[in-house]
């Protein structure tokens, strides 16, 4: 097949050939190119409960910084993000900067897991990670980076814990303020979606369904953009690598359990609770004044799935003295995996916990 495509691109007019050929490369990496392999750098299991892993990340290069970070990705996706490909790592970077790092994973729900609720994963599963990321690391005080939904989950969980010693709280592209979401403000809004028929029918939410929503922010550019620029830049090795593994990530969702859809839905996007102070976690009203350790809040520019907007409004609800906001010019994705978070991300969070995990 292979030599009929190649004498087929002989015959076609010189001034198309390139085209032609970054058509047939664009076609060969969407249908024969294998998988790329993705969260390279070294990891230990330290601890489990039911889906849910924390790892430790590994290094042969001693330790620099006492406080322990530890990563909290959302309950959508999977959160080897945040550690994709050698170069393109923010773990590896932080772990080669001498940061003891390690990461929350929560695993991959299934129908019986339908009935968990943020007050599980804020109340049950955060606080031990903490507790097993001090034992482990032999230290009394930690540092949280959370990034996107996993981060309004953190400032819950800091919140609702002033007893567990938190020194740093970073937070990437987390959403705080839902009183204007634009599209998803639409999408969302309880006069159109019924949110108890959706999670009484489905019980679990299917990954395809929340990327379709992600889609439709901007339909045509999220749908067909990428395998647009594809075709465009097919001859560029870099460009197609950073494609394969995005495309990979995107297309590896996982099901957000039922009942905290309900919540995530009905008191952020539905009710704004979180930053009115109305929200309630297992009984306890949810009061971001308690939060009092540093904190780095970052937004992105592009960013559409949280704007800078929602991310900032955390700054004036809680009760930090060292408290920093910086909003780059990145997206939701590109903030943790791109040239530009290489070249900004990377070492915004780096020297600024460095100079607070002594």
């Amino acid at each position: 097949m292979e030599k009929e495509w190649k004498e087929f691109a002989d015959s076609v007019p010189q001034e198309y050939q390139q085209t032609f050929n970054r058509v047939i490369k664009a076609t060969q990496v969407l249908t024969t190119d294998a998988e790329p392999e993705v969260g390279p750098t070294p990891k230990e299991v330290v601890w489990t409960r039911n889906k849910t892993k924390l790892y430790r990340y590994i290094s042969e290069q001693p330790r620099k910084h006492k406080i322990p970070l530890l990563l909290i990705y959302a309950l959508i996706n999977k959160p080897y993000i945040l550690d994709l490909t050698k170069g393109g790592s923010l773990i590896e970077y932080l772990v080669n900067q001498g940061f003891d790092v390690y990461l929350l994973d929560w695993g991959t729900p299934g129908y019986e897991d339908r009935n968990m609720k943020l007050d599980d994963f804020v109340m049950d599963y955060i606080p031990r990670a903490v507790q097993k990321v001090k034992k482990k690391s032999n230290v009394d005080e930690v540092s949280i980076l959370g990034y996107c939904m996993g981060g309004t989950m953190t400032s819950i969980f800091a919140a609702l814990h002033p007893e567990l010693p938190i020194r740093n709280l970073i937070f990437m592209t987390s959403p705080f303020d839902f009183e204007n979401t634009g599209s998803y403000g639409a999408m969302l809004d309880e006069r159109y979606f019924n949110i108890d028929k959706v999670v009484d029918t489905l019980g679990v939410i299917p990954p395809e369904m929340i990327d379709f929503g992600n889609k439709m922010i901007k339909p045509m550019a999220n749908t067909f953009g990428p395998f647009v620029s594809l075709v465009d830049r097919a001859d560029n090795e870099k460009f197609v690598k950073s494609f394969k593994l995005l495309q990979k990530w995107l297309n590896d969702g996982i099901p957000f359990p039922g009942e905290a859809y309900r919540q995530w839905i009905r008191d952020f996007y539905q009710k704004n609770k979180l930053i009115k102070g109305e929200l309630v976690i297992r009984g306890q009203k949810v009061k971001l004044e308690n939060i009092t350790a540093n904190v780095l809040n970052l937004a992105g520019k592009n960013d559409l799935i949280a704007q800078p907007h929602m991310v900032e409004a955390l700054m004036d609800a809680i009760s930090s003295k060292d408290k920093e906001f910086k909003n780059l010019p990145v997206g939701h994705t590109s903030i943790t995996f791109g040239s530009q978070a290489s070249k900004i991300t990377y070492p915004t969070i780096s020297e600024w916990l460095a100079e607070r995990s002594n």
